[in-house]
């Protein structure tokens, strides 16, 4: 712009954000308790502000001004006036340089000092104290951006629930270690559509993979007074703008590039998002946007003291999803994600805290989960959420709504019990690998509802699982206290890495069975990225903070002998559940009878015969048979058995009838990983191993 005008136009209050139409910029931002929002306009270099003009008009709670002539790379933010009355939830403060909500680009980073409060910090008033300082030299600024890709004749993929195999992967973690890959792409958006990365997804398997957030996040102050990183990125600053350190000196088309690759590969994208909460923090926290434009509406505060967050997140403040523009600004959120970026799902950290009404019980028929399911672009995406937080009855596995998976802790924690060898644990296991049937069958839902996993990035790998059996998280500052306590590990002999290879070997039959588990159960398969070759993270199991060798991907253990058989090890498992149908069954199973003495599915001991009541009490019993039938023509069967030997001693399983041709498809004690035809009605499963069976035949 070669001038600046002394005052904005009148503009329009849609859509929110900054809009350049070709002509010029229309501003909009929601504030519904301000009495009067500046635009402050900046130079290219962020760092110093060159006009500061009121939005003239406020529609609908709206306020809105149109700047003639601005065009994309305008840096930009807002400076809320109103009341400042903490006691009633007010926290407007104009000196404080506010990021637009909607802000599709940042330029430059938060940098850390006591301006950026709306207090004074250290007063003896606290948060009722004023700052006057401005906090514009410390705060990143929104950018016009206008978005224009040619996407070509990109299409999602779709891939079925049913067929559909997780992935889930950081995008710098992915990518940081691996050669191929140019240096200066290593660990950006652009190294996500590498040809090395698709073909490795590709040689797998996978259909989806999921982004630990991408959203723009903050590089919180305690951790940089530690030396450490907000690795993970559930903080979110803005819910619109990639994070710029993925950018890697290139574009957000970048990342569009990648969606589109991933695409033409059969491969979708799941964006773990979090809108649960802000990186604003408590009521002690910082006022970079959300506080400073409307802290009443857009947080949810103690009823009776509106002072105070409701920290049901743990990270000190709780969005307010109740309130309708709030909402609105989540949907338009996910909406421009899946519209701009064509992603193609979405994962909900903290997921109970979205289903919150006003009195702070869960609903899942609350205006958020209505919203989502109706909206026509939205609505017709993967949904996935992890269905707890810390508030009151916080723990909502398996009472989300139709349309909806979640990720089910229980299936990794019986899984995990089960392997180790854990006393009467086996009704539970049962129950988690039929697809959680007990959780989730309820108003037309799917086993595919149940995202089963052993490991995901909260926690510890497959690897360490089977090596650690105390958190190790030194690394983190935190003398060890934080993370998991209990992970239902074992180290089978030694703590961390051993040459003993008595050890070693239990460890790698340890960790195919598990694999075996998530593969051949009912639900939604979900592998974190690395297991599949055997990553550690050194025994911690709370790596968020750790941007180094500890959480990054190290491509050259997956090139090693045991890298590459484990890699080959899970191929196979995914290539055997993409082909067979009872692995991957879409409905519940309940042992109807299907033909004379044969179930659809079927629990069995190592004697072959049924578990009676007894039996499944019996807090020894390590041994399980699953055999999942169905009938291929009308005296025709064809059977997925799966046996698995929890003890600690080989096992002679006698297999249940009908007998038919039988073949051995996989077994976690065998390296060799060989398909091999069963002419015995007995098979001798190893200890802490699993072994699935195809029979089929003529109906006996």
């Amino acid at each position: 712009m070669s001038s600046l005008p002394d005052r904005l136009l009148s503009g329009a209050p849609y859509p929110l954000g900054a809009t350049f139409d070709g002509l010029g910029v229309n501003f909009a931002v929601f504030s519904a308790n301000a009495e009067r929002i500046e635009l402050c306009l900046f130079d290219d270099s962020g760092r110093r502000e060159i006009a500061r003009l009121p939005l003239p008009e406020c529609t609908d709670e709206v306020w809105h001004g149109y700047l003639p002539d601005a065009r994309p790379g305008q840096l930009y933010g807002f400076r809320a006036h109103g009341r400042y009355a903490p006691e009633e939830g007010h926290r407007f403060n104009p000196n404080k340089l506010l990021i637009d909500p909607y802000a599709r680009q940042l330029a430059g980073q938060i940098r850390w000092n006591d301006s950026l409060h709306g207090y004074r910090v250290n007063s003896p008033r606290a948060d009722l104290s004023f700052d006057r300082r401005d906090s514009a030299p410390s705060m990143p600024k929104s950018v016009v951006v206008t978005d224009a890709f040619d996407w070509g004749d990109d299409r999602r993929p779709n891939v079925p629930w049913s067929e559909t195999i997780l992935y889930e992967a950081h995008i710098k973690g992915l990518t940081q270690l691996m050669e191929d890959v140019p240096v200066g792409e290593r660990g950006t958006y652009r190294a996500l559509s590498h040809p090395r990365v698709i073909a490795h997804l590709q040689r797998l398997g996978i259909t989806a993979v999921e982004l630990l957030p991408i959203h723009g996040f903050v590089q919180d102050r305690f951790l940089q007074e530690k030396g450490l990183v907000n690795y993970w990125g559930y903080n979110s600053l803005t819910f619109f703008a990639p994070e710029a350190r993925y950018l890697g000196g290139g574009t957000a088309d970048d990342l569009r590039l990648a969606v589109r690759r991933l695409h033409a590969a059969g491969i979708e994208v799941i964006l773990d998002v979090v809108y649960n909460h802000t990186a604003e923090g408590s009521e002690l926290g910082q006022t970079l946007s959300f506080r400073g434009l409307d802290n009443a509406t857009y947080y949810r505060l103690q009823r009776d003291n509106p002072r105070y967050c409701v920290n049901d997140t743990g990270t000190g403040n709780t969005l307010n999803v109740s309130k309708a523009r709030v909402l609105q600004m989540v949907m338009d959120s996910l909406r421009y994600w899946a519209e701009s970026y064509h992603v193609d799902g979405f994962r909900f950290d903290l997921g109970a805290t979205l289903g919150r009404v006003g009195d702070g019980g869960f609903d899942p028929g609350a205006a958020f989960f209505h919203a989502l399911r109706q909206d026509p672009v939205l609505g017709r995406l993967k949904l996935i959420s992890e269905p707890w937080d810390i508030g009151p009855g916080g723990y909502q596995l398996g009472n989300h709504p139709p349309g909806f998976a979640e990720w089910n802790d229980k299936f990794r924690d019986s899984a995990r019990r089960f392997w180790r060898g854990d006393a009467g644990i086996r009704p539970e296991f049962a129950a988690r690998i039929a697809g959680s049937g007990d959780l989730f069958d309820r108003r037309a839902r799917r086993p595919w509802a149940s995202v089963n996993y052993i490991a995901s990035h909260d926690g510890q790998t497959l690897a360490d699982i089977t090596q650690y059996e105390q958190r190790h998280n030194e690394a983190n500052g935190e003398d060890n206290r934080d993370g998991h306590s209990e992970n239902y590990s074992c180290n089978w002999g030694a703590e961390g890495p051993t040459d003993d290879a008595g050890i070693n070997a239990i460890r790698e039959k340890v960790r195919r069975s598990m694999l075996i588990t998530v593969l051949a159960s009912l639900g939604t398969p979900m592998l974190m990225a690395g297991d599949e070759f055997g990553r550690t993270q050194q025994g911690n199991n709370n790596a968020y903070a750790q941007d180094n060798e500890i959480s990054w991907l190290d491509w050259k253990a997956a090139e090693s002998p045991a890298g590459e058989s484990l890699t080959h090890f899970v191929r196979r498992l995914i290539l055997i559940r993409k082909h067979y149908p009872l692995v991957r069954s879409g409905a519940f199973l309940y042992g109807e009878e299907i033909a004379p003495g044969l179930r659809n599915i079927e629990w069995f001991d190592e004697r072959g015969q049924p578990l009676s009541p007894e039996d499944w009490q019996n807090p020894e019993g390590k041994a399980l048979i699953m055999r999942r039938t169905r009938l291929t023509s009308e005296n025709e069967f064809e059977a997925i058995t799966l046996l698995m030997n929890g003890s600690q001693s080989p096992l002679t399983f006698e297999l249940p009838g009908p007998h038919g041709y039988r073949r051995l498809l996989v077994d976690s004690a065998d390296t060799g990983i060989g398909e091999r035809d069963l002419e015995e009605r007995s098979i001798e499963v190893q200890d802490r191993s699993a072994v699935l069976l195809l029979a089929k035949g003529p109906i006996e």
